[in-house]
């Protein structure tokens, strides 16, 4: 049998790895003591749609004995980079005692670019992308809910990597929905069209729900989204359908009155009321937020491209400032604020 290990057991991580559990995969989760500890007791799982299980026992590596060789197991035939962004560079070193010549890498970040890291550091292994298009939060100690829609998807590439295929439907299950793509960047460029209300999400201070049930939230997503999707046109990638509605669609659909839009997005708002988005979590725990690997990924491309992102820039500014000095705006603040 495989042995994985999921390195970066933050939420994403925890969840991820317990539903590999569950599904019978022998799986290793390197964690800090603390989350280690919490781990003891097992896990349950539930998510929007009432899917539930409960998983009595995970096996967890403290990440202070990842190097010591009688604590780390052999290498790992996948290892699942669950780290956010922020974190890859320092991962991609720590990670190393269970990384062979034949182990297989697969990066769970959001936004663009962090996986070249990985390659930099490793490039004699496979290195593959993976897509987390979904929320997940801790409801209680050991509790952990997927709050929002979405297939997590995996590369692979052209006639090649049949065993990532054979994973995939492994995993595959009501609290996971699991495929593969052959075409990851055009799905990342997608899921970051998404991913782009993360920092109003961050700036709003309320959750995702509530956020998206004003339309001047909506409008700014919108204006941010148009950027972005000016963006892909010019480099002549199309964006494959990662919600309910196709991409250049999304931005109409925001703008629509409340009323209107409640009606057209109803899955839009298919959403559990206790969701924010991983940078609201960053902002209000003091980290560094993932800001230049989405938002910033639009504005560098059109940088290149001499496409100006006015929009994003200035959101930017806000999530910087945000991080040394949190501040509620308001839906009409941040629209004249971007005007």
């Amino acid at each position: 049998m495989q042995q994985h290990v999921v390195f970066g057991a933050g939420l994403i991580g925890r969840y991820l790895g317990a539903v590999m559990a569950n599904q019978g995969v022998d799986v290793r989760l390197v964690c800090r003591p603390a989350i280690a500890l919490w781990l003891s007791d097992g896990v349950k799982l539930t998510d929007y749609q009432q899917h539930s299980c409960e998983v009595e026992r995970l096996n967890v590596i403290e990440s202070d004995t990842a190097g010591d060789s009688s604590a780390t197991p052999s290498h790992a035939d996948v290892l699942w980079l669950t780290v956010k962004c922020t974190g890859v560079e320092a991962a991609a070193s720590a990670m190393a005692p269970f990384v062979g010549p034949d182990t297989t890498i697969i990066c769970c970040q959001n936004g663009l670019g962090s996986d070249h890291i990985i390659k930099q550091h490793y490039p004699d292994n496979r290195v593959l992308r993976g897509m987390v298009p979904f929320n997940v939060v801790e409801m209680s100690r050991g509790h952990l809910h997927r709050g929002s829609q979405g297939t997590f998807t995996i590369e692979i590439r052209e006639n090649a990597d049949s065993d990532i295929v054979a994973l995939s439907q492994t995993i595959n299950c009501g609290l996971l929905p699991c495929a593969v793509t052959t075409k990851m960047t055009e799905l990342l460029w997608a899921k970051l069209q998404l991913n782009l209300g993360n920092s109003i999400n961050a700036l709003a201070d309320i959750p995702v729900k509530a956020m998206l049930e004003q339309r001047g939230y909506r409008k700014v997503i919108a204006a941010m989204m148009k950027e972005l999707l000016m963006v892909t046109k010019a480099q002549g990638i199309t964006l494959p359908k990662v919600g309910s509605l196709p991409g250049w669609l999304i931005p109409h659909v925001l703008r629509l009155p409340d009323a209107l839009f409640q009606r057209v997005a109803n899955k839009m708002l298919a959403i559990d009321p206790n969701v924010r988005t991983s940078m609201w979590w960053d902002i209000h725990q003091g980290r560094q937020t993932e800001i230049q690997y989405l938002n910033g990924a639009v504005v560098e491309a059109g940088s290149k491209l001499s496409l100006p992102c006015p929009v994003n820039t200035a959101i930017i500014d806000l999530i910087k400032q945000q991080e040394a000095s949190r501040k509620a705006w308001s839906a009409d603040e941040l629209l004249a604020h971007i005007s």
